[in-house]
């Protein structure tokens, strides 16, 4: 048997519920739960990757901290991206981005510490909480506030006892941004306390209303915060797992350190695909930006022309629906399955103001999109 700690984890919520069987409709099913960009992984990437298998360097171990190469080209893209300066000592290397924003509450906090968490937000951010034994506090994120966390209504004894702040935009599920402003304002709050600042960046380069900013444009002299980024998304290497963190150096530390005694070093045919997608970000995302950029555009206003309340999607790849009343997010997901063979994630694992809705994926092609909308007008008379 596990310990104590790991059986008090809940389990996965993906893992289990969406893995069970539900009673499928006779129509072919459309899976909208998943949220890995649909196509090939661009080529350039696939023939460095290719060119580097036979790389004899990369048939051996790897420095721990990865090739200075791949450090490199992540500082020419921060800097080309975001004009943020980055160093050497503001890099780590991930395996998958997930991983680290499970795992940096236990190399950060000490137990009975608290970490915000945004609700609605990522499911599995509460279980490095657990994990590292602190405390999760509630960050709500209302409609009212554009789904931004205000700060003035956050009670003192939590304030005083946080060491974490968990922010991702574009949001997963909610489909909104965050400005520069926004993070001027968080910036400005947070330094010169103990509270610390994770900025989950997996969806980057999905931003419909001009390129979305990176939190470190708001910290330059990296004082309180680090940016997650995901090469899963927006280059299409979901399959690779492979991502970087970057800003606090204290923070990255933290990540460095314990990977130095968990990892080996990540294999080099990996590193060299990244440097590769890196060097051709300037073609690659705005190919992506703009595939998504049109399928949010006919998702929503299809949506909004049937009377189906659908948040606007202004950046990821996830449409955030309102159920119809007499239903939450599990039924109506059983209900969708039944009725018109559509597979979605209803609202509850990410958070408790998410009950009342489900979640979809954008990323299916543009024909199974139109399906999905024709099927969705068969059943709009659920919301008048």
């Amino acid at each position: 048997m596990a310990n104590r700690l790991i059986e008090s984890i809940p389990p996965s919520y993906f893992k289990t519920a969406m893995a069970s069987n539900v009673e499928q409709g006779p129509l072919p099913l459309i899976n909208l739960a998943v949220g890995i960009p649909d196509g090939e992984t661009p080529g350039p990437i696939l023939d460095a990757a290719s060119d580097a298998l036979y790389n004899e360097e990369n048939q051996r171990y790897g420095l721990f901290r990865g090739k200075q190469s791949f450090k490199d080209a992540i500082i020419r893209f921060y800097s080309d991206q975001y004009g943020v300066e980055l160093a050497e000592h503001n890099i780590a290397i991930l395996y998958g981005t997930k991983s680290a924003l499970v795992q940096f509450p236990m190399l950060f906090i000490e137990p009975g510490e608290g970490v915000y968490l945004p609700n609605p937000g990522y499911p599995d951010y509460a279980a490095g909480v657990r994990l590292a034994r602190g405390e999760v506090y509630d960050l709500p994120l209302l409609p009212e506030n554009g789904y931004l966390p205000d700060y003035g209504r956050l009670p003192d004894d939590e304030l005083d006892n946080a060491r974490l702040l968990y922010l991702n935009y574009p949001s997963n599920p909610l489909g909104a941004v965050a400005d520069k402003e926004f993070f001027d304002r968080t910036v400005a709050r947070f330094k010169g306390t103990k509270t610390r600042i994770v900025h989950d960046f997996a969806y980057a380069p999905f931003s419909f209303e001009g390129r979305h900013p990176s939190m470190l444009e708001s910290d330059p002299d990296l004082e309180c915060a680090i940016e997650i980024y995901s090469l899963s998304k927006g280059f299409n290497m979901s399959g690779f797992r492979v991502g970087f963190a970057v800003g606090n150096h204290e923070m990255i530390e933290a990540i460095n350190t314990y990977q130095d005694h968990t990892q080996t070093g990540m294999w080099g045919v990996l590193q060299d695909a990244s440097i590769a997608a890196l060097k051709n970000a300037g073609e690659i995302l705005p190919h992506q930006e703009e595939k998504f950029r049109r399928r949010s555009d006919l998702v929503t206003g299809a949506f909004k022309e049937m009377g189906i309340p659908i948040n606007p999607i202004r950046g990821g790849i996830f449409g955030w629906i309102r159920v119809p009343e007499g239903h939450d997010g599990e039924s109506f997901r059983e209900f969708l399955m039944k009725e018109q063979s559509i597979l979605v994630t209803p609202g509850i694992p990410f958070g408790s103001r998410g009950s009342g809705y489900i979640r979809i994926s954008l990323a299916v092609s543009d024909q199974m999109l139109e399906d999905v909308i024709y099927r969705f007008g068969n059943i709009r008379h659920l919301w008048q």
